[in-house]
């Protein structure tokens, strides 16, 4: 039957901006609504934190810590982490401003579709890894990776959120209940047995995505989130080609690396995983990259029960478990009646009086208020236990761990068991706590016969004695081989130092060193740059540390053959070869083109360090210029006003009516336009007026005759004899036929 989701926060302005629209999602920390930020006009996701995890004592110091991470979850900027806009605090409502993303999660998207192709699943992952090796470089841990808090957007791009919010609420809880908070189909080992964690963790839930991408199903499922947290620390992941034969044995190795128990056996970091990952994808052909399981398996659900799991968005539950706890191979109940009640119940607040670190704690899965929150209820609180039903008899073969399975159930059927550091040793099978455990049963069900209310303070006694036997050994074997005991401190000054001395630093702490050579630019070589784990933190007793030592600066050889080709072959053969400090000088060259690279400020051949500047002196050509005016110059003075400039004189000869002969009558290029050094200007030198042969005008009219000569270009002069009055020219200064220059003079005698 569908239930109309209400929620009084649709509809309200939050601190004065943010208008919810609706409702996204409800999960076990915060509820995610759709907003509109009325300050910029924008969609916004608002994820508001649960009321009751600022409440109480630890109220404050959730708030502090909340807005702590925050902060460092809003200094994160790469595109494949959901931005964190702003935080604050309106009354009761702590809250998360985030970039909304439109589009799905992954969760949703195996529901939908059961598995992913190879191709798919490794971008998925490697998306995902991209997004995290930000910030492993910056020392931030995820702690919460899971499909849900993958976002798919509608433009392909893939997001992770979440950053922060699950470390704020667990060192809260963890400081009054010794609890962690997580989703248990993909914590870590270390973190559910000791509750510690680093960038490995984030490593070992991706490893556990990857094969559910794969394969359809989650490596471990369980009928409660304490059987999967058992699996998680005792079995190794199983390799995905149990599932699909096809699946080579590279992606088997990847993704059982990935989900080491150990944490030393994953890689170190996400920019690690990444390269790892890369190498396999490019290792794989095509075909096998587009291949998907033919069958998968059904769609998974959470341990706990397999309808009350779920957010609004469908995503998986989040449960709260011991740090510190031993975990025991625990045992199903035999049903599991859950039921999803109406997401907006107003019961009361089930995270209300935790328990004490100390006290038996349960992780609840039976009926409850809202399935989005994870119930902590206290086994010493008979409101507790009242009217809930018997577990079903346990399918372990070890009778201690039936018996105590059985003494120890609390709650309805499908509840689930979290025990404190001591008493999830006697759950252990083999043990001799487990033993004495399993006698104390025994002798339970001896006295059966006796009236009920002798055998019941018979069997409290002997239940009584025996958890505390059993959390006395088991909190002893804890002590030494898990917890506090366990452990010795890094000892202090071992960076900056030689490595001899933090070897023998080590040494004295009973601690072995693992050096690694790794260059620097900063510090010499020989001296320790890093230790993992570091100074002040924990590190089992004979245990390993890390030691990055630094081999000085790198150093490459700088390639031959830079000089005579372009700027950019000259910068990439330099950049492949390592060098990553290369500038330019430019000038202009007349005979080399520009762009081309004219002389290296380094040896070509020799061996600098990676960072050494290199110089490249690139020729921008050859040098614009004015040109000038040379026209009706001699060739000699035009010659004067072009050599300065490096313009090259070529010269062509033409008779001129109107320029003096040897002057220049034209040049190529005109006068005031752009030029360049080293271009030739063509000018035309004039040789004067052009020579014309002398018309024959003897014995003719003197009026014709001159006419005649004019015509030709010549200047005519009549010379007239005194006393003679004929008209007709007798002769000419110049004979017919010569060639001469217009212009001439010619007398003409009558």
């Amino acid at each position: 039957m569908a239930t109309t989701l209400t929620d009084s926060l649709v509809g309200q302005l939050v601190d004065g901006r943010y208008m919810v629209v609706s409702r996204i999602a409800r999960g076990g920390m915060a509820t995610v609504y759709l907003a509109t930020d009325r300050r910029l006009d924008r969609e916004v996701a608002l994820k508001v934190m649960h009321p009751h995890l600022a409440d109480g004592a630890s109220g404050a110091d959730f708030v502090s810590r909340f807005r702590r991470e925050a902060r460092a979850a809003a200094r994160l900027t790469h595109p494949g982490l959901v931005a964190v806009y702003d935080q604050g605090v309106d009354g009761d409502t702590s809250y998360l401003t985030m970039e909304y993303v439109d589009g799905t999660n992954l969760r949703r998207r195996m529901q939908d579709e059961g598995t992913l192709t190879v191709r798919e699943c490794l971008s998925v992952v490697d998306d995902v890894l991209d997004a995290l090796a930000a910030a492993h470089r910056q020392n931030l841990v995820h702690r919460d990776i899971k499909p849900e808090n993958i976002l798919l957007a509608a433009d392909g791009r893939v997001k992770v959120a979440d950053f922060g919010l699950a470390r704020a609420v667990t060192e809260v809880t963890s400081t009054t209940t010794g609890t962690i908070l997580g989703t248990v189909a993909y914590l870590g080992p270390e973190l559910i047995a000791r509750g510690l964690c680093d960038t490995r963790t984030d490593i070992y839930a991706v490893g556990v995505m990857a094969y559910e991408m794969l394969t359809g199903a989650q490596p471990f499922v369980g009928a409660t989130p304490i059987q999967v947290a058992f699996m998680h620390v005792n079995n190794d992941i199983p390799a995905p080609s149990e599932v699909a034969s096809w699946l080579p044995i590279e992606v088997d190795e990847l993704v059982c690396a990935f989900a080491a128990r150990e944490p030393d056996d994953r890689p170190t970091d996400a920019p690690t995983a990444l390269s790892y990952l890369r190498r396999l994808r490019d290792a794989l052909p095509d075909e096998m990259l587009d291949r998907r399981v033919d069958r998968p398996l059904p769609a998974p659900v959470d341990p706990a029960d397999s309808e009350a799991a779920t957010d609004d968005d469908g995503s998986a539950r989040t449960a709260l478990l011991v740090t510190g706890t031993v975990i025991a191979d625990p045992t199903p109940s035999a049903t599991d009646t859950d039921t999803e009640p109406d997401l907006d119940a107003s019961d009361d607040d089930p995270y209300d009086d935790g328990p004490a670190p100390s006290r038996l704690v349960a992780v609840v899965t039976a009926p409850r208020p809202d399935p989005g929150v994870t119930a902590l209820l206290d086994a010493t609180d008979e409101s507790s236990t009242a009217g809930t039903s018997a577990a079903a008899p346990a399918t372990h073969s070890d009778s201690a761990s039936e018996h105590l399975t059985q003494a120890l159930s609390i709650g309805s059927s499908g509840s689930t068991i979290a025990l404190s550091l001591g008493s999830a040793r006697a759950l252990m099978p083999g043990t001799a706590e487990a033993a004495e455990a399993a006698a104390g049963a025994e002798e339970a069900r001896r006295v059966a016969a006796v009236g009920p209310r002798r055998r019941r303070r018979l069997v409290v006694w002997i239940i009584s004695v025996a958890l505390l036997l059993g959390a006395l050994g088991g909190g002893a074997f804890w002590w030494f081989a898990a917890g506090p005991g366990a452990f010795t401190i890094v000892p202090a000054g071992l960076v900056e130092v030689p490595v001899s001395e933090a070897t023998a630093a080590l040494e004295l702490a009973e601690l072995s060193a693992d050096p690694v050579d790794a260059f620097s630019d900063d510090v010499p070589a020989g001296t320790v740059i890093s230790a993992a784990p570091g100074e002040g933190e924990k590190i089992r007793k004979d245990g390993t540390v890390a030691l990055t030592v630094s081999q000085g600066i790198e150093h490459f050889t700088v390639p031959t053959g830079l000089t005579g080709i372009s700027l950019t072959d000259s910068e990439a053969a330099l950049k492949k070869n390592g060098f990553t400090q290369v500038s330019t000088t430019s000038d202009w060259n007349t005979t080399i083109p520009a762009d081309t690279v004219m002389s290296v400020s380094v040896t070509e051949g020799a061996s600098l360090p990676h960072n050494a500047p290199i110089v490249l002196a690139v020729s921008k050509g050859p040098e614009p210029v004015t040109v000038p005016q040379v026209s009706l110059l001699s060739l000699e003075d035009a010659g004067a006003r072009l050599e300065p400039l490096d313009l090259t004189a070529t010269t062509s000869e033409e008779y001129s009516e109107s320029v003096p002969e040897g002057r220049v009558i034209s040049q190529s290029v005109e006068s005031g336009s752009q030029a360049h050094r080293g271009d030739q200007i063509a000018l035309v030198i004039s040789l004067g007026k052009p020579l014309v042969a002398v018309p024959d005008v003897l014995l003719k009219p003197v009026a014709e005759a001159q006419q005649i000569l004019e015509d030709a270009g010549f200047e005519v002069k009549v010379k007239y004899y005194m006393g003679f009055f004929g008209n007709e020219v007798r002769s000419q200064s110049e004979a017919p036929g010569t060639q001469l220059r217009m212009g001439s003079k010619i007398t003409l005698e009558l």
